[in-house]
């Protein structure tokens, strides 16, 4: 350093008296580089995420035991994780390597260290039955929930007679693989262990408290839809308020994927909805979505992902492909609608 700005000094400059100021300030400056430290990549990297990735380690309503409602979500280039339910963990997992979608991780390290959290909407076996079984090989996740569902998950599964008690509350002797914890309804909560937060918002499922997620990280989110109906048959408006509070971050571009339902194909009277949606009552709800986002084309380059359809058994590929064509009808709200299967991956910017 001070060879360099030797030299540079003891050139011989011709200088106006005027720029001289001008010209010292710069050669301090060039004096001073070789302290100046070059940011952390790694830190940068974690601080501002470029978006999140998505593997759908189960998709199914139903029966089908082996791939039921579970969404892996970790922002891009971090593989600290967290699952939107856990119906199914242990063979999505397989299945979803099989097909090489988890980035070159292996299942037991997916189970082991990348999977800090869950995030579960509501407490039907559907939704935690993978959670519940892995929590006798995996232990040290934190459960993030509305209260309602925490109190479920700890009376009755939780209770040494369903399940002995992983949590770290409830019935002795507490085992603490589980840590439960207690979310507020509008409240940004970080995930322990991560780069992301988690909001949670009530949702209306057949006389049961379900639950929205948005999952943040930097200036991306995902919002995780537990089951839920339409707010007409539900005798509710929770859908509704739930779409006022994310249409701000559908306006700013933060929201670009929706993960939510359509457990049944049209025509569906609502008496045998039992607390889910058909395409005919999704396409309503994003309408409402669209007009309190309130702009022109104001879905238009969001992703739905629609889950929990109640394939029936050997008949899938059919009932998917009904399902897509009945989406049809909601193709000007510009939105793109996938049906995903088990293993199926994606980024969101």
């Amino acid at each position: 350093m001070i060879r360099r700005a030797s030299i540079v000094t003891n050139a011989r400059i011709s200088v106006r008296p005027k720029r001289l100021w001008r010209t010292a300030g710069l050669l301090l400056l060039l004096s001073l580089l070789p302290l100046v430290r070059a940011p952390d990549a790694s830190a940068s990297a974690a601080a501002s995420p470029s978006g999140l990735e998505i593997v759908a380690l189960g998709v199914r309503g139903g029966i089908v035991d082996g791939d039921l409602s579970a969404f892996l979500i970790h922002p891009s280039g971090d593989f600290r994780s967290l699952m939107c339910d856990a119906g199914t963990l242990g063979n999505g997992l397989l299945v979803a390597t099989k097909r090489g979608n988890l980035g070159g991780r292996t299942p037991d390290q997916t189970l082991g260290s990348d999977i800090k959290a869950f995030l579960i909407t509501h407490a039907h076996l559907d939704h935690v039955a993978g959670m519940l079984i892995a929590a006798t090989d995996y232990p040290g996740k934190a459960v993030y929930a509305l209260p309602s569902t925490n109190e479920v998950l700890g009376e009755d599964y939780l209770n040494w007679a369903a399940w002995p008690n992983f949590s770290d509350r409830g019935k002795a002797p507490r085992l603490g693989s589980l840590h439960l914890r207690d979310m507020a309804p509008g409240v940004a909560t970080p995930v322990a262990g991560t780069a992301m937060t988690a909001t949670a918002w009530p949702l209306e499922h057949g006389g049961v408290q379900s639950t929205a997620f948005l999952v943040q990280a930097g200036n991306s989110a995902v919002a995780c839809l537990g089951d839920h109906g339409p707010d007409g048959a539900s005798g509710g408006e929770r859908g509704h308020q739930l779409w006022r509070a994310l249409a701000p971050f559908v306006r700013s571009g933060q929201l670009r994927t929706i993960i939510t339902e359509a457990s049944y194909s049209d025509p569906r009277p609502e008496s045998q909805l039992f607390g889910h949606m058909t395409p005919k009552y999704l396409i309503a709800s994003l309408r409402d979505l669209a007009e309190e986002v309130g702009r022109p084309n104001a879905l238009l380059g969001v992703t739905v992902i629609v889950s929990h359809v109640k394939y029936p058994v050997g008949g899938e590929a059919a009932y998917r492909k009904l399902i897509l064509r009945q989406l049809g009808d909601g193709r000007d709200l510009g939105v793109r609608f996938i049906v995903p299967e088990q293993g199926d991956r994606w980024s969101s910017p």
